[in-house]
């Protein structure tokens, strides 16, 4: 059965623009579900269906490993995965698969090494990795403050998929700042955060930040970089927000 593809949408889609976000994900990600595309990487050829399913196993075996870590799996944390899996949208078959490897995840012989070595070989960092670490810091942050076992373990999965510390924090700021614009109207401080500078930054830097972000994020050199044609729209619906918190904070600055 192939929709791991929707899965994968769905899962960028999430961790990038909500709920919305997830079912643009699911339906640009059916393409991938009809074999389209292909990465490339170290001469290799994979199939974009191989890496959503590997991506799509990972993701919720890792979130498992990493509830727990500290020795049990909280209420909360539970129902920060099936939050995930609702703003997917999956069907319940799909869910049943969420949690079947979510399940696996848990256990203490769960290979983490290896897998992360697979997924690692097939993303090779990049866009997908930062998506892929994106999803997890969400499901840690909605269970609540992140322990230092948790905190150890996220540093380890960055580093296995050559994601620095520093970008790392900086998912972090960007899931926490999302999830509170989610929470209420954008405020400045939420237009600062999203760009991930201090109200107090120079207008230089604000800029620079902007610039740096829409780089990071704008579809046309995505796609340039790897990224399937076929994920362009949870592109743009970053790049917006970006967007919109930078007129935000352009406007009550004064500047052009």
């Amino acid at each position: 059965m192939q929709w791991y593809g929707k899965a994968l949408g769905g899962i960028i889609g999430l961790v990038v623009a909500g709920p919305w976000g997830s079912l643009l994900g699911a339906l640009l990600g059916h393409q991938l579900d009809q074999g389209g595309g292909a990465f490339l990487r170290g001469g290799r050829r994979e199939s974009t269906r191989e890496i959503s399913q590997l991506f799509f196993e990972v993701a919720f075996e890792v979130m498992g490993r990493v509830a727990k870590i500290d020795g049990r799996v909280s209420e909360d944390e539970v129902r920060a995965a099936r939050a995930i899996m609702h703003g997917m949208r999956l069907s319940p078959d799909q869910v049943d698969g969420a949690i079947e490897r979510f399940t696996r995840g848990k256990h203490d012989d769960y290979p983490l090494a290896e897998r992360l070595g697979a997924l690692d070989l097939q993303i090779g960092g990049g866009d997908l990795a930062r998506a892929f670490l994106q999803l997890q810091l969400q499901a840690a942050i909605g269970a609540g403050p992140i322990g230092s076992e948790k905190r150890q373990l996220l540093w380890h999965v960055a580093g296995a998929l050559h994601v620095s510390r520093a970008e790392l924090e900086q998912i972090e700021s960007f899931v926490r700042a999302h999830g509170e614009h989610a929470a209420r109207a954008e405020s400045l401080d939420d237009a600062y955060r999203v760009l991930g500078v201090a109200a107090g930054a120079s207008d230089d830097e604000v800029k620079k930040a902007y610039r740096r972000l829409m780089n990071q994020h704008h579809p046309d050199k995505l796609v340039a970089r790897g990224l399937p044609e076929s994920m362009v729209g949870i592109a743009e619906q970053k790049t917006h927000e970006v967007r919109a918190a930078y007129e935000k904070v352009k406007a009550q600055r004064g500047f052009k």
